[in-house]
């Protein structure tokens, strides 16, 4: 591919990343870096687990998002009692002409874009049952392979604020999705904006601006942006630097954090770097790229010991440390 066709895709990835956009911020008051953050997640190919309260907008984010793609959209309500099952489908038995088959019935994870709600109100089990197909976009039933449709993203939610009766995901699972984020509390402007959209007659809708396999083509194209050594050194220096066992280890990270960030950290802020880079403009990454990228795609991957939730510490204020690091800035440049 010549510079100029190059130039001229990613002229055309950042009007279309802008349209998709632009749709939702049609209804969505708001939570402008929760939006450009998921669509980013989604373009990578990635998963995006939103913490924050009630009533801020998580489910009409995800099916606006659905909605502006031209994509199908589901939702679980996870429960306490929600099976695999009802996750991922389950194998029934069919009678016809005297004999009986088993035949698949999938379940709603057979879709494009899926909200998970409040996964952590779960067991276990069937958390594990939908984090399988967000790693391998495939799942198992009765030792046979089916696979999801492309593309596929889920955003999982989660409230911070509550604990009682749910489960918390554990930190290798928390590990499979490429960001985390937080959706925070109107302003009174937004909340004024928000009331004049959904108590009028008419609420805004999103119209349908790509298809899903722009999508997959935008995923494509992202991947060919490049990166200079010393700039992918950078991610992975700040990735090394979260873990206590390091010599770069800084001393909050020492402190407060058990394990650090796995090298899906360094994998996430990449690739959230290579489409920020596009939307800036640019054919390459810079190390601002990834810094924008590092608190999203490294906070949910860090560990904290005891000391560290007996204090609550925000991951965030550890990470920040670490991107602010001489010692770790010094190694990659």
């Amino acid at each position: 591919m010549s510079t100029e066709e190059l130039e001229g895709q990613l002229d055309q990835f950042r009007v279309d990343f802008d349209a998709v956009r632009k749709q939702i911020a049609r209804v969505v008051v708001g939570q402008s870096d929760v939006i450009e953050s998921a669509l980013v997640a989604l373009v990578a190919g990635g998963h995006v687990l939103l913490e924050g309260g009630p009533g801020l907008g998580k489910t009409l984010l995800v099916r606006t998002l659905a909605d502006s793609l031209d994509l199908g959209f589901r939702r679980i309500q996870f429960t306490p009692d929600l099976m695999p099952a009802d996750v991922v489908g389950t194998s029934v038995v069919m009678e016809s002409h005297g004999r009986r088959t088993f035949e698949f019935q999938q379940g709603p994870i057979f879709t494009n874009v899926l909200l998970a709600d409040e996964i952590n109100r779960a067991t276990p089990k069937t958390q594990s049952a939908l984090i399988e197909g967000l790693e391998e976009g495939a799942v198992t039933i009765a030792n046979q392979t089916y696979d999801l449709p492309e593309p596929f993203f889920t955003m999982a939610t989660q409230s911070a604020s509550e604990s009682e009766g749910t489960f918390p995901l554990p930190v290798k699972q928390l590990d499979r999705f490429m960001f985390k984020l937080r959706s925070e509390f109107p302003t009174g402007d937004e909340m004024e904006e928000i009331l004049a959209r959904t108590t009028e007659p008419e609420e805004p809708v999103a119209t349908s601006v790509l298809k899903g396999e722009r999508i997959v083509e935008m995923s494509q194209l992202a991947r060919q942006v490049l990166i200079a050594p010393e700039i992918r050194r950078f991610a992975i220096d700040t990735v090394l630097a979260t873990r206590p066992e390091q010599p770069t280890a800084t001393p909050m990270i020492k402190r407060y954090v058990s394990e650090g960030c796995s090298p899906r950290g360094a994998q996430a802020m990449i690739l959230a770097g290579k489409i920020r880079a596009i939307l800036a403009g640019r054919a390459s990454v810079s190390r601002e790229d990834l810094k924008q990228a590092a608190l999203p795609a490294l906070r949910h991957r860090l560990s904290l010991n005891f000391e560290g939730h007996a204090e609550q510490i925000d991951p965030d204020a550890i990470l920040q440390e670490v991107l602010g690091s001489p010692a770790a800035v010094a190694k990659s440049a």
